[in-house]
């Protein structure tokens, strides 16, 4: 119950914030107006009047993008096709971040690619003032790249909620009650981008990308933005996104998915923390 009622101050406080520095706002699918190619050499394009946008990748470089604007909470879809057939060495990234090395906030999700008719990795971190190592990893329950799916990142002041076609596949809560560190005071960008990691990303750099598959492609459609933006004097504290957390329907349907799909968690590799492991993981 103390826990609780800390929370729910801490919430009260950080909303009261928003109040003062923030404004609501609600964005679909034009990615020409809210996106920008950053890097790729035209090897990122927004196509059919900004609805679709790819990423392509070959041995000379991958693609990325980043959006205009910077925000200070959020709910995030984005639909994505990921790279068919023989995609071993790729990754495909959605991310946010705050940019910075030493410093910086981030909220990932990243797309591990694998031999043909082998599964993706789903890859998951976030990194607080500059510190990570809090991956867990998952098995799709379909075939990404037959079609689009949509990724959704719910960033509030309550916690973190990563979801797949709208089911909740991890949570990341805010514990500074107990002085764990938690992402609400630095904006964010929305990032994606295609790249080579063969060094690493499949078996441990075992198995490296094949060339002569390229160019690899990645597709995007159809996102959506509900975002808190900076600096204004208006409120966002009546969305519902704001204050939302799993509801016991929602913490089954997370808990299922983790049972069946989760292939790693840092909070059980003691071999990794042998001193012991972080200590938010006892509150999960």
């Amino acid at each position: 119950m103390l826990y609780m009622a800390r929370k729910a101050v801490i919430i009260s406080i950080v909303v009261s914030f928003l109040m003062m520095n923030t404004k609501a706002s609600t964005t679909t699918g034009n990615f020409s107006q809210e996106f920008d190619i950053t890097w790729g050499d035209g090897r990122g394009k927004i196509l059919d009047n900004g609805q679709l946008l790819t990423l392509s990748l070959d041995k000379a470089s991958g693609s990325g993008f980043k959006s205009k604007n910077q925000y200070l909470f959020g709910k995030i879809d984005m639909q994505m096709k990921l790279v068919p057939g023989n995609s071993a060495g790729t990754v495909t990234s959605f991310y946010l971040s705050s940019l910075g090395s030493t410093d910086h906030d981030e909220i990932d999700f990243e797309f591990l690619g694998n031999l043909s008719g082998d599964p993706y990795i789903l890859h998951t971190n976030v990194f607080v003032q500059g510190t990570g190592n809090r991956e867990q990893q998952f098995y799709l329950w379909f075939d990404p790249t037959m079609d689009f799916h949509t990724y959704s990142i719910l960033w509030n002041p309550e916690n973190i909620i990563w979801f797949v076609d709208g089911t909740p596949i991890r949570q990341f809560k805010n514990l500074e009650t107990y002085n764990i560190t938690f992402p609400n005071k630095q904006p964010m960008w929305i990032f994606s981008s295609l790249w080579d990691a063969e060094d690493w990303a499949t078996r441990g750099g075992l198995v490296k990308t094949d060339w002569t598959q390229a160019p690899f492609t990645a597709s995007y459609r159809n996102f959506g933005i509900q975002v808190c933006e900076q600096p204004s004097s208006s409120s966002c504290s009546h969305e519902a996104w704001i204050t939302e957390s799993l509801n016991s329907s929602s913490l089954e349907k997370l808990k299922s998915v983790q049972m069946k799909y989760m292939i790693y968690n840092y909070c059980t590799d003691t071999k990794r923390f042998p001193q012991g492991v972080p200590s938010e993981c006892k509150y999960t």
